[in-house]
C-alpha cells in the first residue's frame, strides 16, 4: 500500500504551532481510515509556501505516493470549477505538469469553515458560555465569508472559561475534536478530499 502525503497551509513559522497543525490534521483524518492508512501532513506555514513546497516535491515524488495539495480558498469557489482552475485564477498558480485534481483540494473559504458543520464539538470543547447561536447561520458552510467566520467564533466564545476564540491556541485542537461525516455533509471540497484520500488507500 502506498502513503499519501498532504502539503497543508497552517502552522505558522514556529515548530510548537506547527505539531499542533500535524497533530490535528491527523486526528482530523484518522477518524477516516485506519491507522497505518493516516497520510503524513507537511504543515507549511503560509499558502504560497505549500504550494511552493508542493510542487519541489511533485519533481521528485515516486509513481506510489499521492501527494496533495491542501489550501484555503480564500473565497467562494465558482461552481463547476476545479481546485486547479481555482488557484490559478485567484493565486495564479500553475497546475505542476502531470498533476490531476486528486493532488489538490481546498478548505472553503478557510478551514475554520468546517467548524461551523460541527457546533457541537465546538461547544464541547469552550465549555459553558458558548454561544452557538452567534455563529453563522447559514448552512451551506462554503457560502460563508472567512471574514464572517472569524468575528462569529470570538462573538459565541467571549463568555467562556478559554476566553475570545484564538486560532494559535485552539484551531487545531478543535480540528482533531470534528466529526469528518459531518464535515463532509455540509462541506462537497471537504468530501471530495476525504473520498480521494479513501479510494487511495484502499487500493
Amino acid at each position: 500500500m502506498s502513503r499519501a502525503r498532504v502539503y497543508v497551509e497552517g502552522g505558522g513559522s514556529r515548530r510548537e504551532l506547527q505539531a499542533k497543525c500535524r497533530r490535528g490534521f491527523r486526528t482530523f483524518l484518522s477518524k477516516t481510515v485506519s491507522p497505518v492508512q493516516v497520510p503524513d501532513i507537511v504543515s507549511c506555514g503560509g499558502r504560497g509556501t505549500a504550494y511552493n513546497r508542493f510542487c519541489s516535491a511533485w519533481r521528485q515524488a515516486s509513481d506510489h505516493e499521492l501527494l496533495i495539495l491542501l489550501v484555503d480558498s480564500e473565497g467562494p469557489v465558482s461552481e463547476g470549477f476545479g481546485a486547479w482552475t481555482h488557484l490559478s485564477n485567484h493565486d495564479n498558480w500553475a497546475k505542476p505538469a502531470g498533476a490531476t485534481d486528486d493532488n489538490a483540494h481546498l478548505m472553503v473559504q478557510c478551514m475554520e469553515a468546517w467548524f461551523l458543520a460541527d457546533k457541537n464539538a465546538l461547544a464541547g470543547y469552550f465549555g459553558p458560555g458558548f454561544a452557538t447561536n452567534a455563529l453563522p447561520p447559514r448552512p451551506n458552510i462554503e457560502q460563508v465569508p472567512k471574514t464572517d467566520i472569524e468575528a462569529g467564533l470570538k462573538d459565541a466564545t467571549r463568555a467562556t472559561g478559554k476566553g475570545r476564540y484564538n486560532k494559535g491556541r485552539d484551531s487545531y485542537a478543535i480540528l482533531g475534536e470534528l466529526d469528518p461525516e459531518l464535515v463532509a455533509s455540509a462541506s462537497a471540497h471537504a468530501q471530495r478530499l476525504l473520498r480521494t484520500l479513501g479510494t487511495h488507500v484502499s487500493e
